[in-house]
């Protein structure tokens, strides 16, 4: 066990300080604590109000939100995850899989580095909190911190908005530990590779091969590709290095995007319109991957397994398949776990 003790020449009465450790905290998006309505609305409300998410005037949203979303939306989304929610360990998916994704980088790291490193997980939105989790590793030592956004491509409203929360948390401490951000990943080897790994296993697993495989993105308005965030051309080249990595022409492979939301136009085209399109061309088996999502959650086992999926076969589409999000299986650990170990560098050799 780490003691905290006086430094060495200090007086007797200086405050103990715990031995010095490095801290990696994994993100992501977040997860309501429940499903039930007052669950649902404390977590649409935090993630609604976010300026990073929803731009707007907080003149003209606000109102919107608390009188009218707030009212209904928290319904329609409590089905939604009840749907998908692990009922034994009474919480989401994403919930799930982020501990187990933080154990298996927790058993990675500490095989090289062995009680050096402290590893845990937060969430932008709901618990665990990244105020808390901040906090928590600067009380067991932690005097370095690299923060690991678990989102591949760089968007305003996912990358950033966890790092402005993880620099909010920062601003509140007396003694701030040195900070790193890992920067997005979407063009990494190793990220690459455990993709297109889940993509071969997943047909060589079917009878009949999918025509076409849809990699859906999440979606952001267009007007944001015009301000200057990046996702978009992110998500084009992982597509492109993905159908190279598979040795795909171009009629093999697709870029959409899914979770379009208000009435501005989004980055097209949309991925439960374009599914609908393919059947009625004669594309009767698709595939559909998701990867932009480091973990199956509410927009892919609800939004793509079901919704997208209903689209698609009410068009004539005969056979869909969802290839889950990469997870917890160990090509995707050894790749994270590779990023954090060159993102380390310097702090720990």
């Amino acid at each position: 066990m780490d003691v905290a003790v006086c430094p060495m020449h200090a007086p007797s009465d200086h405050p103990k300080i715990k031995p010095a450790k490095v801290g990696v905290l994994l993100a992501n998006l977040g997860t309501p604590d429940a499903t039930d309505y007052w669950s649902m609305r404390r977590y649409l409300g935090e993630f609604l109000s976010d300026k990073r998410v929803v731009d707007y005037s907080a003149w003209v949203w606000q109102p919107l939100l608390q009188l009218v979303i707030l009212t209904k939306r928290p319904f329609s989304s409590g089905a939604a995850y009840k749907s998908i929610w692990n009922e034994e360990d009474n919480e989401s998916p994403l919930l799930t899989i982020t501990k187990k994704q933080t154990a298996a980088m927790k058993s990675r790291l500490e095989d090289i580095y062995g009680g050096e490193v402290v590893v845990d997980f937060c969430m932008r939105y709901g618990n665990p909190s990244t105020k808390s989790k901040v906090q928590e590793m600067i009380d067991a030592g932690c005097q370095k911190i690299l923060f690991f956004p678990l989102y591949p491509h760089y968007a305003g409203a996912t990358s950033a908005t966890a790092n402005d929360q993880f620099f909010r948390a920062l601003m509140q401490e007396k003694w701030q530990p040195i900070a790193r951000v890992v920067e997005p990943y979407y063009q990494d080897t190793a990220y690459i590779d455990a993709l297109a790994q889940s993509i071969e296993t997943a047909y060589a697993a079917e009878e009949t091969k999918p025509e076409i495989l849809v990699c859906s993105y999440h979606g952001v308005p267009q007007r944001y590709l015009r301000e200057g965030d990046p996702y978009h051309c992110q998500c084009q080249k992982t597509t492109r290095l993905l159908k190279e990595r598979l040795g795909w022409d171009d009629t093999q492979i697709i870029t959409t995007f899914q979770s379009r939301f208000g009435p501005e136009e989004w980055l097209q085209p949309y991925t439960v319109e374009e599914v609908a399109r393919l059947a009625e061309k004669g594309k009767k088996n698709i595939a559909v991957c998701a990867p932009a999502f480091s973990a199956d959650c509410i927009e892919t086992l609800e939004e793509i397994n079901e919704e997208i999926k209903e689209s698609f076969e009410e068009a004539g589409g005969e056979h869909f398949t969802y290839i889950p999000c990469l997870n917890d299986n160990d090509a995707h650990m050894d790749a994270l776990s590779g990023i954090v170990q060159r993102n380390l560098r310097g702090w720990l050799d």
